[in-house]
């Protein structure tokens, strides 16, 4: 099919529409770190009305049923797991005496990382929200980000700076002021080469972005936005010079390709024999990912060093100080890590560091239900294999990025994971 006109229907999918295709005004405005929060809470409230007004109507197909909604088992674990965040938490502050005004700053942080990933999932299980319809938006997104790219790349070469300002709305709080920064550019601090995270607060949340949008780009039914979507997702990756951007790429669209084919008995006869060729040659594989590990940590030294260090501190003061419920903030780390704050750049250290094997075990158990839910319908239904790519997408960064303070980005992953 050459084109495909792709329109929302209903007052969930026009939120969710609009709410993407007008993400760079709202960026411009600073408002993406607070937009997506918002939009959260309202269609989770949203979603609890339908399922509790409409029980014998499915949300996604639009048609009458004999039986009502019913929450898949992941999805019911997904907000257990992230309640028990909260309750890891609220412990952590009394185990340290923290006192009631951080304990209420931590909680609305809660309400603006942890618990989305919750209500988003949620939120794709229950609403009517088409994935045809966030596919197109995000398209209409790369398309944007096509559109002003040349822009930016002449402002970096005439000398204007790459920070154009602060929004005023930083003043509402937030993780830190690069969430409502409005950047042209920023600059590789070990290469001195420019670099451009478009919307995202940092070059390698850009890269997740990326990888996001070029999975939903092949999806679209139309050839012409997904030749546009898969450029511009291409080309963020390039442009913000994330390792971890072109690592994932790699891996993830094979991955959506082949679990797209399962039903295909020539696609499982090949997976057999790479399976067979990879148990053979295992050794070699193994030498060959370990010496490609260390040129991927050498490419950028000082980062693979800071982040090192971060993970050793992680572990150190999780195991000695907090180790079932963890330390409830993040604390500044030393001179060695540049003083960034202990348990960053890591989700998985970080949740050690702050909610102590509770919230580690939280996250593992909902993601790894999620995987099985996924996998068991994947060969009935191969859509559901784009909700295995962004799983696979958003595991890979919990090891290298902390995966709640960027949930404001990636929400429509999550409704895809899902849907």
């Amino acid at each position: 099919m050459v084109s495909e006109k792709i329109a929302p229907q209903g007052t969930c999918e026009l939120v969710v529409w609009y709410a993407l295709i007008y993400t760079y005004p709202i960026y411009l405005l600073g408002g993406l770190y607070i937009l997506a929060p918002v939009l959260g809470w309202l269609l989770f409230a949203l979603a609890l009305y339908y399922w509790v007004r409409y029980p014998n109507i499915n949300g996604h197909n639009k048609t009458p049923s004999n039986k009502p909604i019913t929450i898949p088992t992941n999805v019911t674990i997904w907000l257990i797991a992230m309640l028990v965040m909260e309750v890891a938490l609220i412990i952590g502050h009394a185990s340290f005496d923290l006192g009631i005004p951080k304990l209420i700053k931590s909680s609305i942080g809660w309400a603006k990382g942890w618990a989305l990933l919750a209500i988003f999932i949620f939120v794709g299980a229950v609403l009517p929200i088409r994935n045809a319809i966030i596919y197109r938006a995000c398209n209409i997104i790369g398309l944007q980000t096509l559109l002003i790219t040349p822009f930016l790349i002449l402002f970096y070469f005439i000398g204007l700076p790459g920070t154009l300002y602060i929004s005023p709305l930083s003043i509402i709080g937030g993780p830190g002021p690069e969430f409502f920064e409005v950047q042209i550019y920023g600059i590789n601090p070990e290469s001195g080469l420019p670099r451009w995270r478009y919307f995202a607060p940092w070059a390698p949340a850009a890269g997740l972005l990326a990888n996001i949008y070029f999975i939903f780009a092949m999806q679209d039914a139309s050839r012409i936005w997904r030749i546009l979507g898969i450029t511009a997702a291409l080309m963020i990756c390039v442009l913000c010079q994330s390792r971890a951007g072109f690592v994932v790429i790699l891996v993830t669209a094979p991955i959506v390709y082949l679990l797209r084919k399962l039903s295909n008995p020539y696609i499982l006869l090949l997976l057999a024999v790479g399976l067979l060729f990879t148990s053979i040659l295992a050794d070699t594989l193994l030498s060959i990912l370990n010496n490609a590990y260390d040129d991927f940590k050498s490419a950028r030294s000082g980062s693979s060093r800071v982040r090192d260090g971060l993970a050793r501190i992680a572990i150190q003061r999780w195991s000695d100080e907090a180790p079932i419920w963890g330390h409830g903030i993040v604390e500044r780390g030393p001179h060695l890590v540049e003083y960034m704050p202990i348990g960053s750049h890591h989700t998985w250290y970080g949740l050690l560091f702050v909610k102590g094997a509770v919230g580690f075990a939280a996250l593992a158990l909902a993601m790894s239900s999620t995987y099985i839910c996924l996998l068991r319908k994947v060969v009935s239904q191969p859509q559901a294999g784009v909700g295995i790519a962004m799983l696979i997408i958003l595991s890979l960064y919990t090891l290298g990025e902390n995966l709640e303070i960027l949930s404001y980005l990636f929400w429509p992953a999550l409704i895809i994971i899902a849907s």
